[in-house]
């Protein structure tokens, strides 16, 4: 289970310290090494347990920035933004 940030991302730094498992890096740590802010699958647990909503996707300004890569949340919708508004 996972979110992803695309590349709409503006490297703001609003998700890092949101993220309660710390699975979000930015570009200097992506290990894919595209200049953007990455989220490690093994490590996101989508907030549950946490949050009710992925607290990336609610830090975020950019609208549509954090989408869901294989979710396990129910209603949610593979790479359609977690948060709409």
């Amino acid at each position: 289970m996972a979110v992803r940030i695309t590349d709409l991302c503006i490297s703001c730094d609003a998700c890092l310290d949101e993220c309660p498992t710390e699975a979000i890096v930015d570009n200097d740590e992506n290990p894919t090494g595209e200049d953007i802010y990455y989220v490690f699958a093994d490590k996101c647990v989508e907030c549950v347990g946490h949050h009710d909503t992925p607290a990336c996707a609610e830090a975020c300004p950019t609208e549509g920035c954090i989408v869901w890569d294989s979710p396990k949340t129910e209603g949610a919708v593979d790479g359609e933004p977690c948060i709409q508004d």
